[in-house]
């Protein structure tokens, strides 16, 4: 007994070891950490035509959140909420290949709940490097801020101009969309070509991550199918962009990307819009610093049995940087703005923020910290300056410890 108990470690232990000294396919990925290199471990065949990788990523933050009271002058309003501690994300999956062409990856994310739990489950057939085809639930292909490894980004929050949800001068339900198309159910054909150009073209349910179901119709207005239709184009001229926002284990590298993206959601948010959107990204990785960019625009224009006959246009954008200042210690600063009223309306919001990011080298540990300030310039009346920042914090501050396997 004994014997087999150190045969089958000793198994175990040759297993992970070939796995970390040989080198990963390219197209293993899982969007949650990288899965190339040192960290964690692989089961690998011999031939190479077979892997499969565990992987998990623990994200605990601290936050605490000021409101403005928007001058209401209420005895008993609470300046503090949505203050405390969470586990942000607690994701375990494992990713692979498989016949030496079909690539995988599933991720559950125990902090969610309902569809939510399930992140993403997709499967790749790599036909070359050119052709590839990916069905199942993945990221969508806009926003340079969602494609990006989670476990590697700048700051521990996405910009505000991407995940807080337009207003409009309507109480219709469910009818307020964010610029962000995150996770979703679909099918996309991508690929590389001449490792220069990326191209990626899908077609999603267009109702997110917490949808996964198919719960979709017919336009009654286009007389299409009412999926998001969404593509992008990357640009990348000296060679394949690297997924993260600056890595301590990638200090010595020269790369850029300028990319367009854009979308088709038909009879979004509850079949009440066709909403366009519409993305123009630029980053850039020079040694020790990391420079980001990106514009967007969204057109919602309404169904017409909601007899509304208008349409809204919303843009946004950020600008964000990095810098190592040693091997472990990551200084950060990004400035984020939303015309979260349209463009019917003066005024915008406008976020800066400062961040700084701690690498505990052998550990698999980060240590990320930022505050954020939410400032509103140009509106015409202080009524419409009050409501332009509802159920957003005016002060911000996170510190986020971060585990990876």
């Amino acid at each position: 007994m004994k014997f087999r108990f150190l045969f089958l470690a000793g198994l175990i232990t040759s297993a992970s070891l070939f796995a970390q000294e040989s080198n990963q396919d390219k197209y293993i990925e899982s969007d949650v950490v990288p899965l190339a290199g040192k960290k964690g471990f692989s089961f690998e065949s011999k031939a190479g035509d077979f892997v499969f990788k565990p992987f998990a990523l623990v994200q605990t933050s601290a936050k605490m959140n000021y409101y403005d009271d928007e001058q209401i002058g209420a005895d008993d309003q609470d300046n503090i909420a949505n203050s405390g501690f969470e586990v942000g994300n607690a994701l375990i999956g494992f990713a692979g290949k498989a016949f030496d062409k079909v690539t995988f990856n599933l991720t559950i994310n125990a902090a969610q709940s309902g569809d939510a739990l399930l992140q993403q489950a997709w499967a790749d057939l790599n036909l070359k490097d050119e052709l590839r085809f990916r069905v199942g639930k993945f990221k969508t292909p806009f926003n340079q801020a969602y494609l990006v490894t989670l476990g590697e980004t700048l700051f521990p929050s996405l910009p505000m101009s991407l995940t807080a949800p337009v207003n409009i001068p309507f109480s219709l339900n469910s009818v307020n969309p964010n610029f962000a198309t995150g996770f979703d159910l679909g099918a996309q054909v991508h690929g590389l070509v001449k490792d220069k150009w990326e191209y990626r073209v899908g077609v999603f349910n267009g109702t997110g991550i917490s949808v996964n179901g198919a719960k979709k119709t017919l336009s009654d207005d286009l007389h299409i199918p009412s999926l998001l239709y969404s593509g992008r184009l990357a640009y990348m001229p000296k060679g394949v962009m690297p997924t993260h926002q600056g890595s301590p284990d990638d200090l010595d590298n020269d790369k850029f990307v300028v990319a367009l993206s854009s979308s088709y959601n038909v009879e979004a948010n509850w079949q009440a819009s066709n909403d366009l959107r519409a993305g123009l990204e630029f980053a850039y990785l020079y040694k020790r610093w990391y420079f980001a960019a990106e514009g967007y625009m969204l057109n919602m224009d309404f169904v017409e049995r909601q007899n509304i006959s208008h349409a809204y246009k919303f843009f946004g954008g950020y600008v964000q940087g990095g810098y190592f200042i040693n091997n472990k210690m990551q200084l950060a600063a990004r400035y984020d703005f939303f015309d979260r009223n349209s463009t019917k309306t003066d005024g915008i919001l406008n976020a800066p923020a400062v961040g700084f990011n701690y690498y505990i080298a052998g550990y698999n540990l980060k240590l990320q910290a930022m505050y954020q300030y939410l400032g509103r310039w140009g509106h015409e009346t202080q009524i419409d300056r009050d409501n332009d920042d509802l159920g957003l914090a005016q002060h911000s501050a996170q510190v986020m410890m971060q585990f990876s396997f």
